[in-house]
């Protein structure tokens, strides 16, 4: 079994991966690195970039691309992401994943498995209306949360087909409880020597 993990969660909004992304690193012992919790915390802070991602949000778009890497090529830099890191939101589209080789080419790493959760368009929908109401999140409206859909069906999903033939890509069924997605995850990345999440 390795100690460290160089791992990306991807999946459409409101496939669950923040909250698995959170089990999987905890269990590692990695950082989560969320491009969207560090958006979400510098809004909460008023920083001038979270007032920058609050209109982009708002109105439905992503945060651009040179943004998002500076911020990421940062984060990944801190010792604490030095064993390895779970990506959370990034790379979201090919350029990104350029950007992402290329720095962890200048380290002499690359990523060891992509946790690909497979979710019906119709499930997302429904959990993110679920959670526009329980969080009060002003970014789920119906029309935000089709826009994003959209989205992330034309610009991320391709990144898929960019990592496949790498052989690091496991496809994850992301429908069911919190602790059986968890297992099927734990399952493929021990298959791939990834230490054991449960």
């Amino acid at each position: 079994m390795t100690a460290s993990a160089r791992l990306l969660i991807v999946g459409p909004q409101g496939s669950g991966k923040g909250t698995q992304g959170v089990r999987v690193a905890e269990a590692l012992g990695i950082p989560v690195v969320s491009t969207g919790d560090i958006f979400r915390a510098n809004i909460k802070e008023g920083t001038d970039l979270g007032k920058q991602v609050t209109a982009i949000l708002d109105a439905g778009d992503l945060v651009p691309d040179e943004l998002t890497s500076e911020i990421v090529r940062d984060r990944l830099s801190q010792e604490d992401a030095a064993n390895g890191f779970l990506l959370d939101g990034y790379p979201r589209n090919t350029a990104q994943v350029g950007h992402l080789d290329a720095f962890l080419a200048d380290g002499g790493t690359a990523l060891d498995a992509i946790i690909l959760l497979d979710v019906p368009r119709e499930e997302s929908i429904s959990r993110l209306r679920l959670r526009a109401v329980e969080q009060g999140r002003s970014d789920d409206t119906d029309e935000a949360i089709a826009h994003r859909l959209d989205i992330y069906e034309h610009e991320t999903a391709p990144i898929i087909s960019v990592y496949e033939p790498r052989g690091i890509v496991d496809r994850i069924d992301g429908v069911g409880s919190l602790d059986e997605i968890t297992a099927r995850i734990s399952a493929a990345l021990g298959a791939r020597g990834i230490g054991a999440l449960v």
